[in-house]
């Protein structure tokens, strides 16, 4: 039985300015996703583009005193993981960066794996074929 799910549509952030911000230029500059239109929602934000399809929505949230100053929650989700290529220029821009990472393969099928964190505290996993 097929479920009708065809891929992944996109990620959302939604936090502060400050936050969305540091987001928007580790996803662009370091990680390589690129500025691309966005609907005129009532909210304020960006779309991050790669492959000419909108994959991360970073949306900001009212800058409110009421706000917990430490991010929700997420439950169980620990990364989520996006498919590149040219590790050899990635591993360049998480270095400049200082951004550390971990590398790994997967057994058998031998991709190479690059786990980081973003900004967020988010778990990041780049997979490239070999």
């Amino acid at each position: 039985m097929t479920s009708g799910v065809a891929g992944l549509g996109h990620i959302n952030f939604r936090a502060p300015e400050a936050m969305i911000e540091q987001l928007r230029a580790f996803y662009r500059d370091v990680i390589g996703l690129s500025d691309g239109p966005r609907p005129p929602f009532r909210s304020r934000g960006y779309w991050l583009y790669a492959g000419g399809r909108d994959l991360l929505h970073l949306t900001i949230t009212a800058d409110d005193p009421s706000l917990p100053a430490r991010p929700a929650h997420t439950g169980w989700l620990d990364h989520f993981a996006l498919t590149c290529t040219d590790a050899a220029s990635m591993r360049a821009r998480l270095d400049a960066a200082r951004i550390p990472y971990e590398l790994d393969e997967v057994p058998a099928s031998r991709p190479l794996q690059i786990f980081l964190t973003d900004p967020a505290g988010v778990g990041v996993e780049l997979n490239f074929a070999r």
